[in-house]
């Protein structure tokens, strides 16, 4: 792959396709417009609609914690972060959650106490992050113990460090998701979504249906 040459190597990810160093021997699940690097002990869990066969959310998780994840075509000027963070603080105020601003390791984050998505009472934590790239921006919203400072949100931060996201020539709305997909697309097609694991131990990646 070759690096522009009108822009320095960043010194850090989640990488631009264009950033990556391909032969650095590392395995990588292609999910189209995501890369994601094996990891020993991480799940990546993708689930589908069966009807368009789009992936409509990726999560990377272990039994304490997750880190889900949307790439999405943005400006060359960059800026959607601040639009989007004023749009997530207003939905989660809206929604009965408490959120405020702060820093993190990917800039301003939005560390978030939100109703716990299977029903339950009380409020669940959820750490919100946005990363801008060359015409693109990435969600990651980390949950259970990755949404807390600690051991577990240092090893997703460095998780997420390890992602490249694929953009694309073709043009994009701005705001809409960079589509992602299976490495291989299931045989047939159930009428209702499920989710699919890949399960990762270190470069062997095994589906699971």
């Amino acid at each position: 792959m070759v690096v522009s040459e009108h822009r320095d190597r960043p010194a850090h990810g989640p990488w631009d396709e264009a950033d990556v160093d391909f032969s650095d021997g590392v395995e990588r699940v292609d999910l189209g417009g995501l890369l994601v690097a094996a990891h020993p002990g991480i799940d990546v869990q993708v689930q589908v609609d069966q009807s368009t066969g789009a992936v409509v959310q990726l999560t990377l998780a272990r039994a304490d914690a997750a880190v889900q994840l949307q790439p999405y075509a943005a400006p060359r000027s960059g800026g959607l972060w601040d639009d989007v963070r004023r749009q997530l603080s207003a939905s989660i105020s809206q929604g009965g959650g408490l959120v405020e601003e702060a820093d993190g390791a990917f800039g301003i984050e939005l560390r978030a106490q939100v109703p716990a998505s299977d029903g339950a009472a009380g409020l669940q934590p959820a750490r919100f992050v946005g990363i801008e790239g060359p015409r693109w921006f990435l969600r990651a919203v980390f949950l259970g113990a990755a949404a807390r400072p600690g051991d577990a949100a240092s090893d997703f931060d460095a998780l997420v460090r390890t992602l490249a996201v694929v953009r694309g020539n073709e043009a994009m709305p701005v705001g809409s998701p960079i589509p992602l997909r299976l490495p291989e697309a299931p045989a047939q097609a159930p009428a209702a979504p499920q989710t699919i694991s890949l399960p990762v131990r270190g470069p062997e990646i095994t589906e699971t249906r």
